[in-house]
């Protein structure tokens, strides 16, 4: 079994722990002595990788085109391993109106687990998160086989693709009943002389910050995820979407994270302070090898404020659930709509 990911992780990314970007260079978070941690200049006592250079630039920022590729890779590697050999499989449940059943799994990583990152000692070194000891992350994922059909209580792969990968935040805001905004904070430009971005097998590559923005019942506040958002197709019939908490309060261009949203939101609901969260994901969706589709899905979260973690736990479960039956209904409607015109 392959050792947990240091990128994969519900600990959020630091500014400067991103790949260079206009729009971060004079926003990049400052430790307590002014200055930004660089794995470079670390010390043997440090145990960071010796081979940073091939990794990072000269400010100890990770050089964009291995960023990416880890974190795909990474992302594979939690889905096709660690889920695969160390989640407990739970029931079978139903989403209407999609006609595929969805089989829940579940693991709890421990504080003791966490750990065993090896934070420094990767290809992409990240500081340890001074708070990865105190809670463990509460893992969820779901599996579900789909006809591989354009017709009702189901989708081709096409279909799926365009729903999931392509504006993949604005599109799960239009699905998701609950999502009241998907803002988008900054793009990295990942084209050259009009030529897209190709890294070994990943192609249509796009990498984002977005902010995704939740209401909760009444009297709970809205959540607001500042997120990181990779994704790519990963082969001719397979594509994977891979959603990474990251601080963004400093930045500028942020608009939830630095309440900017009290003073410019355009509705009540986008005016109010939000609680910040942390959600990580990876969405993985692929043509099985009796022509399905096999759409899975992991994820850990904390809504932090007042609600307890084990309350959260209890209705994760049922959220992701309902998520494919939302997803079958919108592409189902977006069939329909473009039949008519």
């Amino acid at each position: 079994m392959a050792a947990l990911g240091n990128l994969i992780r519900l600990s959020a990314l630091q500014l400067h722990e991103l790949p260079h970007h206009t729009k971060l260079d004079g926003a990049i978070k400052q430790s307590s002595d002014g200055k930004v941690y660089n794995p470079r200049n670390a010390t043997d006592n440090d145990s960071s990788d010796d081979n940073t250079s091939d990794t990072l630039d000269q400010d100890g920022c990770p050089k964009l085109t291995v960023f990416i590729k880890e974190v795909l890779d990474q992302a594979k590697e939690f889905i096709d391993d660690t889920l695969s050999s160390t989640f407990r499989e739970e029931s079978l449940k139903t989403s209407p109106p999609a006609t595929a059943q969805v089989r829940l799994l579940s693991r709890d990583i421990t504080s003791a687990q966490l750990d065993g990152v090896p934070w420094l000692r990767s290809r992409i070194p990240r500081q340890p998160p001074a708070d990865k000891s105190k809670s463990g992350e509460a893992w969820f994922a779901r599996r579900s086989r789909h006809a591989n059909r354009s017709q009702e209580g189901t989708a081709d792969f096409g279909e799926f693709d365009y729903g999931l990968r392509e504006d993949h935040s604005e599109h799960e805001q239009q699905y998701t009943p609950d999502i009241f905004d998907s803002f988008k904070v900054l793009e990295w430009d990942l084209e050259h002389d009009g030529e897209e971005l190709l890294i070994d097998d990943y192609s249509q590559i796009k990498m984002t910050i977005y902010e995704i923005c939740h209401r909760l019942p009444f009297p709970l506040s809205p959540r607001a995820f500042p997120e990181l958002v990779v994704t790519a197709k990963t082969g001719p019939l397979s594509f994977i979407v891979v959603q990474i908490p990251v601080n963004i309060s400093s930045l500028p261009e942020a608009f939830y994270s630095n309440a900017r949203n009290s003073k410019e939101g355009d509705t009540e609901i986008k005016r109010k302070r939000p609680v910040l969260g942390a959600y990580i994901s990876i969405e993985r969706c692929r043509i099985a090898g009796d022509q399905s589709i096999e759409l899975t899905m992991a994820t850990a979260s904390d809504a932090k404020g007042s609600l307890p973690m084990w309350t959260q736990k209890l209705g994760v479960p049922g959220a992701i659930v309902k998520d494919v039956g939302f997803l079958i209904k919108w592409i189902s409607q977006r069939r329909r709509h473009l039949s008519a015109t």
